[in-house]
């Protein structure tokens, strides 16, 4: 009962506020006299939500399968990289001003590359949101496994530790925190580049070409419907990679520190 009363009081001001936000939109679109075009009603976005829902689910399931294996590809190669360049230091010290370079390229110039590489199907797609995964999941778990305390290393080092009993026991749990902040904003990265990829070109079952079509034929309420979608999913998403890092914790603890 105390954990559900503690889920109670962290989910009822969020809850609260957007309440609130809906009402205020709901009646400010009339009161400023706002054009449907820059900003529909919430209640005609339901609407468009309820009447379409069935070809914006699948839409929206369409392009979160491109979010979560870009997410998983781009996530799983930053925490490799990142232990490659934690064991060599000299390294990593080269080679991360061109990954940092890399990371910073626009989504919009790089997509059009990307469809020429791997096509405008779900390949392109995967591909950009994995891109936009890398970088921060890379950096932090660098970081993570880079910041314990020189005291562990040499606690473990006084016990004829090996390189990988001191990677497994003291490394790994010291990195933990950074990987899953990463990983929560790499969630959010997966849906954003999946989504903005489609806008230039692929399946018309795409959320991102759902979007797009709807805008151009001024059928605004549909738009704005598909991005809530979008919303959900990237939220359910976030939300799954915070139940994983609980699950995980209760096993490592965190250690804080640097060597």
């Amino acid at each position: 009962m105390s954990r559900l009363g503690r889920l109670l009081s962290e989910a009822l001001p969020p809850i609260v506020f957007g309440g609130l936000v809906l009402v205020v939109w709901e009646v400010g679109v009339d009161v400023l006299e706002i054009q449907r075009f820059l900003l529909p009603k919430p209640s005609a976005i339901a609407e468009a939500f309820w009447e379409q829902r069935d070809e914006l689910w699948n839409a929206g399931l369409y392009t979160f399968s491109e979010a979560v294996l870009g997410f998983v590809l781009g996530s799983s190669a930053g925490i490799v990289v990142a232990v490659v360049l934690a064991r060599f230091r000299r390294v990593g010290g080269a080679l991360l001003p061109y990954f940092v370079a890399a990371g910073a390229i626009p989504i919009v110039a790089f997509a059009p590359i990307a469809n020429a590489w791997f096509g405008i199907e779900k390949g392109s797609k995967i591909f950009i949101a994995a891109v936009l995964c890398f970088l921060p999941v890379m950096v932090n778990t660098l970081r993570g496994l880079t910041s314990v305390r020189p005291a562990q290393i040499e606690l473990m080092r006084s016990y004829a530790a090996s390189d990988l009993a001191i990677f497994r026991r003291v490394r790994v749990p010291a990195s933990l925190p950074f990987v899953f902040a990463a990983l929560k904003v790499a969630s959010v990265l997966a849906m954003i580049g999946a989504i903005v990829g489609e806008y230039f070109g692929g399946s018309q079952e795409q959320l991102g070409i759902v979007i797009k079509n709807a805008a151009a034929l001024f059928n605004f309420e549909t738009a704005w419907a598909a991005i809530v979608v979008a919303c959900l999913l990237g939220v359910s998403f976030y939300l799954a990679v915070v139940l994983l890092e609980r699950l995980v914790m209760q096993r490592y603890p965190a250690q804080e520190g640097s060597a």
